[in-house]
């Protein structure tokens, strides 16, 4: 998958949420349905998205599925950020300066 489908399958909430719980420990998609008010089937397409876009894997135990996060392409998202935090972070220190020039009244 391109980058585009990482953005794309963070987009949504509920697949963050997701990737937030993972960071905890891996689950399987009945434990991870229990922490939305969405059916398992629902969270299970969620997470194929997910694993599509290579922000989860999945290991087989007998029947059971098991996802846990894969950071690799989180690390490629923060490094697109960054550039985007350094100007904020520049603009909120040049406002703060300004308002300390101002006078006190």
């Amino acid at each position: 998958m391109t980058e585009t489908d990482v953005f794309a399958a963070l987009a949504n909430p509920v697949r963050r949420r997701v990737l937030e719980l993972l960071m905890e420990s891996p689950r399987n998609a009945g434990a991870l349905a229990d922490q939305f008010d969405l059916s398992r089937p629902a969270v299970s397409e969620h997470l194929q998205v997910l694993r599509r876009a290579g922000l989860v894997r999945e290991e087989v135990r007998g029947r059971e599925r098991r996802y846990e996060i894969d950071a690799g392409p989180l690390t490629e998202v923060g490094a697109w950020l960054s550039p985007f935090e350094t100007y904020w972070r520049e603009r909120l220190s040049t406002l703060a300066d300004i308002l300390e020039e101002e006078p006190q009244s």
